[in-house]
């Protein structure tokens, strides 16, 4: 007689699964698109320096011959060894070689996320598995992750560095957990280094709330946290011994100073542009946060409730105040709206096997939500084929994945059986997937794209300028044009020479044309 999964082990296979189809999803059409402002054009040009070798001093950021101040060279660095492993000598590496490493790390929050809530809440292998499956088809974490930027990877080394964290309760190997944590916390200091300030916050309130330390091997963790941090200081040591006080702006004047203290470009909202990225990336999901968060506080002396209470609002506080808001500042949060989900999830799916969350009845229909969501989506899918509503013809395929995922998936999760509702959750998550491998094959997943000119006809027009200093007249400069255009273009601030222009202007001799774009020499 075959024996049930042992209560004792987690489901790393099943774990391992759902890492292996984030992966998958993570590299369709990575390259089917250019790259972005912002970060992306940095970040690739950052690394190709790496690549070269431009810096003053081995492992100093270069953009463009000069320091680069803003970020630590964690991921650039990651990205340069790609480069140098897939590129060919000369030219620009393409986009799916810049993009490569950041999405197969950031996919790794997929099965980290699901053992962590697994050491949460041990023997709890459906709350672990729905844990993944929710960051596998979070349209953010999903997206966000593909992009030659740092959140994604900053995610799953937060998330890596929680698990060390919750081990060291255990006792079992406390030299190696801890030595995990410093070195999560060494790459969150080469990554985005203010960021390991709340992060470390987070996981330190929880565990001081449930007095977690006390159960610690205190000496051994310790020394394994110090050792493991040593790289992380290590490089910022030897970033302020070459570059002096010029470190400081990385953590000051454009680090957490610029981010505390000053209202940039975009940041009009404020707090509301976080709020807003999660209301419109936490879908199908979302309807569980406020149910699942009166759980946990109806459960506080729980060590689950301790550590999502813990970390949500310490995040929380630490993002919503900032005076530059932008949209992937909110992305640090996914990870705790994932754990505080996952259980009421499962519940969903399992009801009779397990306590009973506050406002049962209302959750129960949360199934009938997702099902009419479903419905409007293929409406909507319907409607696209009229000529009144040709708008939404490049979306209909989505709407026609979500829409059959959602009503179906919501309908069987309705179901009195618990083999129909998990088949359910199986069609409902169905849907989601479906989704993203249909948007990332199409031009449609980098959105940000459309909300200005292209690059690509004008850097093939700055080309033709034989290496002359160019310079852009009527716009801010752009780093994925400079990216394309290999040089530098800053904004025309007055004076003679060659310009790139989209309108006509005086006193210039055009050498070449495209579209509606001239470049010209100028007196």
């Amino acid at each position: 007689m075959r024996s049930g999964p042992d209560p004792e082990t987690p489901p790393w296979l099943a774990l391992a699964g759902l890492g292996l189809l984030a992966a998958g999803l993570a590299l369709i059409g990575l390259g089917n698109v250019p790259l972005r402002d912002f970060d992306e054009a940095t970040v690739a040009r950052v690394a190709l320096e790496l690549h070269q070798g431009m810096g003053e001093a081995p492992l100093l950021p270069t953009l463009w011959g000069e320091p680069y101040l803003n970020k630590a060279p964690g991921l650039h660095s990651v990205i340069a060894v790609v480069i140098a492993l897939t590129s060919q000598p000369g030219g620009l590496p393409a986009e799916w070689m810049v993009r490569l490493a950041p999405a197969l790390l950031s996919c790794l929050v997929v099965p980290i996320g699901g053992l962590v809530q697994w050491t949460l809440r041990p023997g709890d292998r459906s709350s672990a598995l729905v844990t993944g499956l929710i960051l596998l088809t979070l349209l953010p974490v999903a997206r966000h992750g593909r992009l030659a930027m740092l959140d994604g990877t900053q995610l799953t080394t937060m998330a890596l560095l929680w698990l060390a964290l919750l081990q060291l309760k255990t006792g079992r190997s406390p030299l190696l957990w801890g030595l995990t944590a410093g070195l999560m916390a060494s790459a969150m200091l080469l990554l985005k280094a203010p960021l390991l300030v709340p992060a470390a916050a987070a996981a330190g309130l929880a565990l001081l709330w449930g007095q977690e330390w006390k159960q610690w091997r205190l000496g051994t963790s310790t020394g394994g946290i110090l050792l493991g941090l040593s790289p992380g200081i290590g490089w910022h040591l030897w970033h302020a011994h070459i570059r002096g006080a010029q470190a400081l702006w990385l953590w000051g004047g454009d680090g957490a100073g610029r981010v505390l203290l000053d209202a940039g470009e975009g940041s009009d909202l404020g707090w509301r542009v976080p709020v807003i990225e999660m209301l419109e990336g936490g879908w199908p999901w979302l309807p569980l946060v406020p149910f699942a968060a009166l759980w946990a506080w109806r459960t506080r002396h729980d060590r689950w409730s301790r550590w999502c209470l813990a970390s949500l609002l310490t995040l929380a506080g630490a993002i919503l105040p900032l005076r530059t808001q932008l949209p992937w500042y909110s992305h640090p949060l996914w990870l705790p709206v994932a754990l505080l989900c996952g259980p009421l999830l499962a519940w969903l799916v399992e009801r009779s096997s397990r306590p009973a969350p506050p406002q049962r009845h209302v959750v129960e229909r949360l199934p009938l939500f997702w099902h009419s969501l479903g419905l409007l989506l293929l409406l909507l899918w319907f409607a696209s084929f009229t000529p009144s509503a040709a708008v939404l013809a490049p979306y209909r395929h989505l709407a026609m994945a979500l829409g059959l995922g959602w009503s179906a998936g919501g309908w069987l999760l309705r179901s009195t059986s618990i083999g129909r509702r998990r088949r359910g959750l199986i069609t409902l998550v169905g849907g989601n997937i479906a989704a993203l491998a249909l948007l990332f094959n199409s031009p449609l997943w980098l959105w940000e794209l459309n909300e200005t000119w292209p690059v690509a006809p004008v850097a093939a027009l700055a080309a033709e300028g034989r290496g002359q200093n160019l310079t852009l007249k009527g716009y801010d400069e752009r780093p994925s044009l400079n990216w394309y255009a290999m040089q530098r273009i800053e904004r025309h601030d007055g004076g003679p020479g060659w310009r790139l222009s989209d309108k006509p202007q005086r006193d210039c001799r055009v050498e070449g044309r495209a579209g509606e774009w001239t470049l010209s020499q100028c007196r």
